[in-house]
């Protein structure tokens, strides 16, 4: 069993009587850095990453599951952290978002609903000499290579 398994089992363990928490990534770098994004459906509280820390660090000292030295860090998504899970994009329904594609055209739209396979997004489409339109299209996870909520300052 490799680091990132054992870690998301540890960190399951931590979370389940927390339904509304999910893991969003798990990554081992080779420098060193074990890295857990945490995230909730209505957010996560620095003492849940605090927690899980603590709970996962003592489990990986016990065990021995890492021999070189590393370094713990449990935090949630950063505001610029692409979207990853179907959870993730659930939360942000109603919010805009940059969208980069397969064939790599850019995309941006209001985020109207999301399944299992696709989500729906509101685009405004603007054809020459005419005013611009909201169209509501499909558009399939596997199109998607990277989408980021756009952040409005307005």
């Amino acid at each position: 069993m490799n680091v990132e398994q054992r870690v998301r089992e540890l960190v399951d363990e931590k979370i389940a009587d927390r339904p509304d928490l999910f893991i969003v990534d798990i990554t081992m770098h080779s420098n060193g850095k074990l890295i857990i994004l945490l995230d909730g459906d209505k957010g996560v509280e620095i003492a849940d990453c605090v927690a899980v820390s603590r709970h996962v660090g003592f489990h990986l000292e016990e065990e021995n599951v890492i021999e070189t030295a590393y370094n713990l860090e449990v935090s949630s998504p950063g505001i610029d952290t692409p979207l990853k899970s179907e959870r993730q994009y659930a939360k942000n329904i109603g919010r805009s978002l940059s969208l980069k594609m397969n064939d790599g055209t850019k995309r941006e739209g209001k985020l109207l609903s999301v399944n299992a396979t696709e989500i729906l997004v509101e685009e405004q489409i603007k054809e020459k000499g005419k005013k611009a339109q909201l169209v509501e299209n499909t558009i399939p996870f596997g199109d998607i290579t990277e989408a980021k909520v756009l952040i409005s300052f307005k």
